[in-house]
């Protein structure tokens, strides 16, 4: 590969790691071209982005945009993503589902390195939208307990000034 093909695709992957939060190495080894459009397929589909480069044109792209890389060996593909549990769940699903294939070297999330066992951490926390939905919930408990009891309180209120009225008229 010539020199000006291998810096245009180090400036494309560089600009591909500045817009993400989180980058995941993976060993791609023993997927056959079936199962890589697959997986390709999948992190598409929710917006992450899986790039596979040689090991020194990655490394020299992550170090140039401002994130510190571990030393890579083997084929090598990078999981580019800007939700971080997202693309982790993408990948540890799809590596169950076909005998831990992509086996996950490890990561950067926020500047910093990830080991395998962080990397399955993230896969198995909730969404963004279900924390969200969890605290709106959470929120609104005490808002409806009240809501609750007042509208117990007036309907008791009511109750007692019918049961007034009907003594008043009985006597």
């Amino acid at each position: 590969m010539k020199k000006t093909k291998k810096t245009e695709l180090v400036g494309e992957l560089k600009e591909k790691l500045g817009g993400a939060t989180a980058v995941y190495y993976t060993d791609f080894t023993g997927l056959n071209v079936k199962r890589m459009t697959e997986l390709r397929r999948r992190f598409r589909k929710v917006g992450v982005e899986y790039v596979v480069i040689k090991n020194t044109l990655a490394l020299r792209a992550v170090n140039e945009s401002g994130l510190v890389g571990e030393r890579l060996r083997g084929p090598t593909g990078l999981v580019v993503t800007s939700d971080p549990v997202l693309g982790a769940k993408v990948l540890t699903d799809f590596a169950k589902e076909n005998d831990q294939k992509p086996a996950i070297k490890g990561g950067i999330f926020d500047g910093r390195a990830l080991d395998v066992a962080q990397v399955k951490q993230l896969a198995d926390m909730p969404s963004r939208e279900q924390l969200l939905s969890t605290l709106g919930a959470t929120m609104q408990a005490p808002m409806s307990g009240m809501l609750g009891a007042m509208n117990a309180l007036f309907t008791n209120f009511a109750g007692a000034l019918d049961a007034l009225k009907q003594q008043k008229d009985a006597a």
